[in-house]
């Protein structure tokens, strides 16, 4: 025969239920605040990886305070989709104009930070670096510049956990590096 289970519950579990009971007799606006207190958040944030149309080079941007290369990147606006957000970060970071339909989701997609507490959402596009003429502001952005795969100059430590997941970079060949941050 099955064992049977004593119906006494434990103080800890009596503790626990008495607080359900207490937190559902609770307006609905304050469960939330007390949720959202309780819950991490995460800022969102959005990555263009643009690629030459045979893949070999990267579109790579310098920014202040110019120890590293980097790439197109910026935090989402309240309510804007990821895609928006990084076709917008690509143009105001380089001048070039693309749209949603241009890009792809990269594969991870989303990249998590756990220790950071962002996640990036990463989109890839293949342009021809002859057709496009790269505008930078010289104040968010020093320089951008296509470097090859094979050959990237110094990357930010950001960037570099970020390629590693894609097989770039010079964490490339350590991918549970890029994950530790």
């Amino acid at each position: 025969m099955g064992e049977v289970r004593s119906a006494v519950r434990r103080p800890s579990s009596l503790l626990r239920a008495t607080a359900y009971r207490v937190f559902y007799l609770l307006p609905r606006s304050w469960r939330r605040r007390i949720v959202r207190i309780a819950t991490p958040t995460y800022t969102v944030g959005a990555v263009m990886l643009v690629y030459d149309l045979d893949g070999s080079r990267l579109l790579m941007l310098r920014q202040p305070p110019g120890h590293g290369w980097g790439l197109p990147a910026g935090l989402l606006e309240r309510g804007e989709r990821p895609v928006d957000g990084a076709v917008r970060e690509l143009h105001e970071e380089t001048g070039i104009a693309l749209t949603p339909e241009d890009v792809e989701p990269a594969a991870p997609n989303a990249v998590v930070h756990t220790y950071g507490r962002w996640v990036d959402t990463v989109f890839t596009a293949r342009i021809d670096p002859e057709t496009v003429e790269l505008a930078v502001d010289g104040a968010e952005v020093l320089d951008a510049r296509w470097w090859p795969v094979d050959g990237m100059p110094p990357v930010t430590v950001a960037a570099s956990r970020l390629l590693a997941h894609y097989g770039l970079g010079p964490y490339a060949d350590y991918p549970e590096t890029a994950r530790i941050d």
